[in-house]
């Protein structure tokens, strides 16, 4: 079976195709492309063969990113597509499991809109799309909040009143997708190795969007995104978490009606604060470094607020674990930001973390680790699989389907 997995995001697309085969075995990636720049005035387009070889001209005169999109998904010698997943933000509070789309879940999604209103809109817009293009496919949803349905009633708890917890508001969690993939490949390294699961781990998805999750036995205990992906840690374009009275400041200070001042803070909190506020740079981690070295006293503080955010959160969880076995670091940031690593792991060595600065500095595979050897706690740099998760998804669905 060939599966197409769609990721979106506010301005782009990343898309990929993976055949399941015939075995048991994790799905094997045949092709992968990004649509970026959507919205500006002009896109930008890549599509490869797992092998790196680009084909990127398929299509790439075509100015509708979807039609973009089809066109090399169905272009000359590609495969039939038989399922499309997407990874969508928020399920709401009536969905509560990956699930194949139809018109009910479509329904619950646009209930969820009023949870993720910069999210899920352009969720189902996409959907829709989709549906139109594939119709032979089946079409699943796969959602970030799934993996940490797990976190107990106490860290998924608001102190607000009954009637609002009643309607579904609650701590979600973010980046489960990521998570789960990050367990799925920690233990396959563990299983190869001959070694148990590390019992107690804290993830840290660090990316334009970024959070940390607390784990024991490979199961989500508490992440620092709540209702939304706003709170938690310092993000790129995102201010983490906020005293609530001051989105009440910045909803006294709105101009406009009502309507007008919501959508005014709404944007504020989710493309104007973070990184971006404080270094008054464009949304990137490399330009922000540069500026730092380059004296920039602005950019200097926005690493340090954003250090110290994501070490607090890392601190935090050691103390509510009892301790720390595991700390992995993955995402844009994570995986590639030597010096993100290495800042927010130097205040961290009263929780038994020793990290080794050449292995943190060298590149290597997919999943290495990084820390001292007589590090008490085994640091690691995974890469974010969230695509090949929503096909592990996907084909799992497919076949109970099958099998009914």
């Amino acid at each position: 079976m060939h599966i197409l997995v769609i990721n979106s995001g506010s301005s782009s697309i990343k898309f990929s195709i993976f055949d399941t085969g015939a075995g048991a075995g994790l799905p094997r990636p045949l092709f992968a492309g990004e649509i970026s720049g959507m919205g500006g005035a002009k896109l930008d387009f890549t599509f490869k063969d797992a092998q790196g070889h680009e084909l990127g001209h398929l299509g790439a005169s075509n100015p509708e990113p979807m039609k973009l999109l089809q066109d090399a998904v169905c272009g000359p010698g590609m495969p039939t597509i038989d399922a499309v997943g997407y990874r969508v933000v928020h399920p709401g509070p009536l969905l509560d499991r990956h699930q194949r789309i139809t018109d009910e879940v479509l329904r619950d999604l646009e209930q969820a809109v009023v949870f993720a209103p910069l999210h899920d809109p352009e969720a189902i817009s996409l959907i829709r799309d989709m549906m139109g293009r594939f119709p032979q496919a089946r079409h699943y949803a796969c959602f970030d909040t799934i993996f940490h349905q797990t976190m107990p009633p106490a860290a998924s708890t608001y102190a607000i009143p009954l009637e609002y917890r009643r309607r579904g508001v609650r701590r979600y969690g973010f980046h489960g997708l990521s998570c789960e993939a990050v367990v799925d490949d920690m233990r396959a390294a563990c299983d190869r190795e001959r070694t148990k699961l590390p019992r107690r781990m804290v993830v840290a998805h660090l990316g334009s969007g970024c959070s940390v999750t607390a784990l024991e036995d490979g199961r989500s205990l508490e992440n620092t995104m709540g209702l939304t992906p706003e709170g938690g840690v310092v993000m790129g374009t995102r201010p983490g978490d906020l005293d609530p009275g001051l989105i009440l400041y910045l909803l006294r200070q709105a101009q406009g009606d009502r309507d007008a001042a919501m959508n005014s803070v709404e944007t504020l909190l989710n493309h104007q604060a973070g990184m971006v506020a404080l270094s008054q740079l464009p949304n990137d981690m490399r330009a922000v470094r540069k500026a730092a070295a380059d004296g920039s006293a602005d950019a200097k503080l926005a690493l340090e607020v954003f250090t110290r955010s994501v070490r607090k959160a890392i601190g935090a969880y050691s103390w509510l674990l009892g301790g720390l076995d595991a700390l992995v670091f993955t995402g844009g940031i994570g995986e590639h930001d030597v010096r993100s690593r290495a800042e927010i792991l130097s205040g961290l060595e009263s929780c038994g973390v020793t990290l080794d600065t050449a292995a943190n500095e060298a590149k290597g595979d997919n999943l290495r680790r990084v820390s001292a050897p007589d590090s008490q706690v085994a640091v690691w740099v995974v890469t974010a699989q969230e695509d090949r998760m929503i096909a592990v998804h996907v084909g799992q669905m497919d076949q109970n389907k099958e099998k009914l």
